[in-house]
């Protein structure tokens, strides 16, 4: 028994030697190319694009989603909007390279008064607030939280209403305080890098994931220990949050417009999207068919066109739709 019991630690140590090595290889092939800001007591990482000569947007912050980090919204957005905004492209608490900070930061509330301090130290007032997924709850919360700071906001593909049924195993796991530190520091790493191709692949489908995807946005980044934890907390906390919050959303005054796939597998657009366009007075609600959960990506030209609506031009998001929907099936060509 003795002799069983030292080869099971004697396995666990050697996979958490692993994972501390495996650790601080992802980090080196992804390395910070953020800036580090104290926010109060703790820091947040964010790639801070200055106002460029001749803008014709109001600034833009963009919040990710789970198991996400800024390089996600960034290699969608940064070319097409360069020369037209100030941008400010955000590590969640917790994510990336942004540290945890309280306890307050394992719920959307807290993300969001973190960002606006964020805003503070970089000279942002105010801005469209684009959130994608679980960015979607954040950017609720932040316009219900600092209403006169938001200029507009962007849903995309956002998971703000309750749903039925729970969360997958190990994030339950994972937020565990003894076990689902063992789990995430011996397991995690030798698991999700195996499932890292067909998880992003899973996260476009149907549509195809653009090439080099992986390489560019490093979605390995949340497989480190420390970081999945605070993803676990964020995703079990979500349910019993929005039940709360949603109810709330009714409050919401900003110009907001929702973008969603009627073929989305990983957050439901029937209860999330039409849940938003329903409880937002005045929010227009623009479903893309045959679309998949990343519809800055594979919409990019929709999602430009509606952050030019919340900036005051006058864009027909439908229609706009309806030319990326005959691009998806491959009737038009990609923009």
């Amino acid at each position: 028994m003795i002799a069983v019991l030292f080869i099971i630690l004697l396995l666990i140590a050697v996979a958490i030697g692993y994972s501390t090595y495996k650790a601080r290889a992802i980090e080196q092939a992804f390395p910070n190319v953020g800036e580090l800001t104290d926010v109060g007591g703790f820091r947040m990482n964010a790639v801070h694009l200055l106002r460029p000569r001749g803008a014709d947007l109001p600034p833009l912050v963009f919040i990710h989603g789970a198991s996400g980090n800024l390089r996600d919204q960034l290699e969608a957005f940064e070319g097409p909007l360069r020369r037209r905004a100030e941008m400010l492209f955000v590590d969640r608490p917790g994510h990336g390279y942004s540290e945890r900070g309280g306890p307050e930061n394992a719920f959307p509330s807290g993300q969001a008064d973190a960002i606006a301090r964020l805003m503070d130290r970089r000279g942002i007032a105010n801005a469209i607030i684009v959130g994608h997924s679980f960015g979607g709850a954040i950017a609720a919360a932040f316009a219900l939280r600092h209403p006169q700071r938001t200029v507009g906001l962007l849903f995309l593909a956002p998971a703000t209403h309750p749903w039925p049924g729970g969360i997958d195993w190990y994030y339950t796991l994972a937020a565990m305080p003894v076990i689902g530190w063992l789990f995430s520091h011996a397991f995690v790493i030798p698991a999700g890098l195996r499932r890292l191709e067909q998880g992003t692949i899973g996260v476009f489908r149907p549509n195809a994931r653009p090439a080099g995807y992986v390489e560019k946005t490093a979605p390995a980044l949340v497989l480190r220990p420390h970081t999945f934890r605070n993803n676990a907390a964020d995703v079990a906390n979500l349910l019993d949050y929005v039940k709360t919050e949603a109810p709330r959303y009714r409050e919401i005054t900003a110009p907001t417009v929702i973008i969603t796939g009627d073929s989305d597998d990983i957050v439901l657009e029937e209860l999330h999207s039409r849940g938003l366009a329903r409880d937002i007075a005045g929010a227009e609600l623009v479903t893309i068919h045959n679309l998949g959960h990343k519809p800055e990506y594979i919409a990019t030209d929709v999602a430009i066109a509606a952050l030019e609506r919340l900036a005051g031009s006058p864009r027909d998001l439908q229609h706009i739709a309806r030319d990326a929907e005959e691009r998806i099936a491959g009737i038009l060509p990609a923009t």
